[in-house]
């Protein structure tokens, strides 16, 4: 059943305003603090100035790969509600998850039914499950049916080339939230009437089923 959603790699405090104060916000809101590959990266001074708002409904979710010591120290008193982690192993996650009490969504990229398996070794670190493409800062697809068997004591979130007007149908009986980025974007950008879009045809899905 989908819950909610989650609109990541946000970098400008014109559209998170909107989103924030959207009829409808979406349950988490993402932020690409470690990976400069990424055109949605924020640097760390643009980050804590952008961070500097009232988040409402909303939680903020840092968004991390493979996280060093440096970084984790640099956002730790920032305003997140979770760390996103992918690349890291289920040791390093529960040290980061005592050290700075964050709530863990933990990002597994997924090629094949091996990489779905592996959820198994973070079972007792996660907070919630995020099942992701190979393409991290791309918008790639990946076989949504390697997922639909396996149960899980967490709840699961899905990303990986999700548009703002897919048919919400195809996803229900898949995952708890929908992680969106490119899907909301125009050449590059977020698009806040791809958002507003979503957002309502979201809301309204849920009132629906």
């Amino acid at each position: 059943m989908i819950k909610g959603c989650k609109i990541c790699g946000i970098k400008d405090t014109d559209t998170l305003n909107f989103i924030i104060n959207h009829p409808y916000p979406p349950k988490f809101i993402g932020f690409i603090c470690n990976y400069p590959k990424s055109s949605r990266y924020v640097k760390l001074n643009s980050l804590k100035e952008l961070l500097n708002i009232k988040k409402n409904k909303s939680k903020f979710v840092a968004v991390l790969v493979k996280p060093n010591n440096e970084i984790l120290e640099e956002i730790k008193n920032l305003p997140f509600d979770y760390y996103q982690i992918y690349d890291c192993a289920p040791d390093a996650i529960k040290n980061i998850k005592q050290k700075y009490q964050k709530k863990i969504i933990t990002a597994l990229t997924i090629k094949d039914e091996y990489d779905v398996l592996r959820h198994e070794l973070f079972a007792d670190v996660t907070d919630i499950y995020l099942f992701d493409s190979k393409g991290y800062e791309k918008s790639y697809s990946f076989d949504h049916n390697l997922i639909k068997k396996i149960k899980l004591n967490k709840e699961l979130m899905l990303a990986g080339n999700i548009k703002f007007d897919d048919n919400l149908e195809n996803y229900e009986k898949i995952a708890n939230y929908l992680d969106l980025s490119g899907g909301l974007e125009t050449s590059g950008l977020k698009d806040k009437s791809k958002i507003n879009i979503f957002l309502n045809n979201l809301n309204k899905f849920k009132n629906e089923t």
